[in-house]
């Protein structure tokens, strides 16, 4: 292809909100592989890399100015030899922008304050930051570079003032969080965006689990045409170079797109490791029921920690099935993970003979079935006071949507990484995991999913079959769908207004469970702020 004229590298890091110092060495340690291991003349780094993203409103602190100042004045000090652009929090006077600075050898050629400030999904960016208004473009050895942030990209004005200003070329620091279809939004979106201006764009992303969002990394070059010209893997820290040469070709590696299911449970992996890790809980608790909620969260729990930091605890009762302990007990072998089994019979029956006097003659209900996920929440937060690790609550996005879970019982818990996954994509994702080592019992999979808090319970005596559920939350959670449109979807209207009614009421449970890691295009959280007391009907 001949000499390059230019060599961009994207950094593509997995930073921590608030770790300052331990982002600057990121910071230096990225751009001196850039410069010595690749030869790159250019090192871009993601959206507030110097902070991590999102702050929220650690952005208030008082000392925060300072300490951004001294970590910028460290790096123009020592970042040498190469050109960097870092995203970073600007503060002047009472205002704060997002930014980014452009460095080489102690200098600032470049500054730019990011122009679009999305207030919408997991976004607040105009909670803290005012908008720029100006172009930056800066020249390396001829090439002249536009900068905007994230956002920016996503709406025509700040590419075509950066093309009217002169760009040839494009980079685009970001903090796009993950969900499963995201990526080939972004790649279609840069295309569009560099055929409209007639030019090259890089797009620099994080990786790495931020509370409820997980950001996949999946940085990615498209030329003049919209062509990908190269794409970095997901989920994985490095530094990833592309050329550009002086008739204005460009060149890079391209990574393969993966496929949904090894997406999703490796972005999974990912949150839980990074939240357990960074949050210095020693390893996780879980309570092993033998069903396939629990079974998958022991696989991504055991993957993304080690066997050696799950411990996996069996407690059984009364309605428990003998091979649901036998299930969740080999499948621990397989991982390595520790299992222990804590029967709460005689507890349940202490508790049952306490209580007694008050319930008097009243049939049992779901009083007495709560109970049991009680004891065994309180089991879980019992060990996990006395030894450290978090305890992982299990539950999936069904589950969360329709309240089929107990508050203070299976809701117990300091992380929920299966809070975002469908019922349907549970299955998916443990026959998934099955293809790269066979750690879930098949039983686990085909058995009728159970509770296991009565005699011969199964999920369908109260809910509809998880396929119809299923499609049904994801029209009226995801889509916004009312009761009417999705009746006329096909589904049979009991279904839908027991499922939007549910919905409705189990909003109160899904404002005290754990954070869990986002996938879809709308989570229960940050991504979705509902009233608990509130009237919407058919809406």
């Amino acid at each position: 292809m001949g000499e390059p004229s230019l060599r961009i590298a994207m950094a593509q890091l997995n930073v921590w909100v608030g770790d300052i110092e331990g982002n600057a060495r990121q910071i230096m340690e990225a751009a001196t592989t850039a410069r010595d291991r690749d030869g790159a003349q250019v090192v871009v780094f993601p959206e507030m890399a110097l902070i991590g993203y999102p702050p929220d409103d650690l952005l208030l602190r008082r000392g925060l100015p300072s300490a951004i100042e001294a970590a910028l004045s460290g790096l123009r000090k020592n970042l040498t030899g190469i050109t960097a652009v870092i995203g970073y929090p600007e503060y002047e006077g009472y205002s704060i922008y997002n930014s980014a600075l452009v460095l080489r050898d102690g200098e600032q050629i470049g500054h730019y304050r990011k122009q679009c400030l999305p207030n919408y999904g997991v976004f607040d960016e105009r909670r803290h930051y005012r908008p720029g208004d100006s172009a930056c473009v800066f020249e390396h050895e001829g090439v002249r570079i536009g900068v905007t942030i994230c956002e920016d990209i996503w709406e025509q004005g700040p590419a075509a003032q950066s093309a009217a200003a002169g760009a040839q070329v494009i980079i685009n620091l970001n903090a796009s969080p993950f969900h499963v279809d995201k990526q080939a939004q972004r790649e279609q979106l840069l295309a569009q965006r560099a055929c409209d201006n007639g030019l090259a764009i890089c797009y620099v992303n994080c990786v790495g689990g931020q509370d409820e969002l997980i950001f996949d990394g999946r940085s990615v070059a498209v030329d003049a045409g919209g062509q990908v010209i190269a794409r970095a893997p997901a989920f994985e820290s490095g530094v990833y170079c592309l050329d550009w040469s002086a008739s204005g070709q460009a060149y890079g590696d391209i990574e393969p797109l993966p496929e949904p299911e090894a997406l999703v449970y490796d972005a999974l992996v990912r949150a839980t490791r990074d939240y357990v890790d960074r949050n210095g809980f020693p390893g996780v608790l879980i309570g092993a029921s033998g069903g396939i909620d629990s079974a998958l969260a022991m696989a991504i729990a055991a993957d993304a920690l080690g066997g050696d930091r799950v411990w996996a605890v069996s407690m059984p009762s009364r309605y428990t099935a003998d091979i649901s302990n036998t299930d969740a007990a080999e499948q621990a072998r397989r991982m390595g993970v520790r299992y222990d089994e804590l029967p709460i019979e005689d507890g349940f029956t202490a508790l049952l003979d306490t209580l007694a006097p008050l319930f008097g003659d009243r049939a049992p209900d779901t009083a007495e079935e709560n109970l049991q996920s009680r004891i065994r929440g309180t089991l879980l937060m019992s060990l996990s006071n006395k030894f450290g690790q978090v305890v992982l609550a299990t539950g999936n996005k069904s589950e969360m949507a329709v309240g089929y879970a107990t508050l203070y019982g299976d809701m117990c818990g300091g992380f929920a990484p299966l809070k975002d996954v469908y019922k349907t994509l549970v299955y998916r994702l443990a026959r998934f995991r099955n293809t790269r080592s066979p750690v879930i019992p098949e039983r686990v999979i085909t058995r009728p999913p159970s509770a296991e808090l009565r005699d011969d319970q199964a999920d369908t005596d109260t809910l509809p079959e998880y396929d119809v559920l299923d499609a049904i939350i994801e029209a009226y959670v995801e889509d916004g769908a009312s009761i009417e449109n999705i009746c006329e979807l096909g589904f049979a209207e009991d279904d839908v207004r027991q499922a939007a009614g549910l919905i409705r009421r189990n909003e109160y449970k899904r404002r005290q469970a754990a954070p869990g890691p986002k996938i879809t295009h709308r989570a229960f959280g940050r991504d979705r702020r509902y009233p608990i007391t509130a009237v919407y009907g058919d809406l």
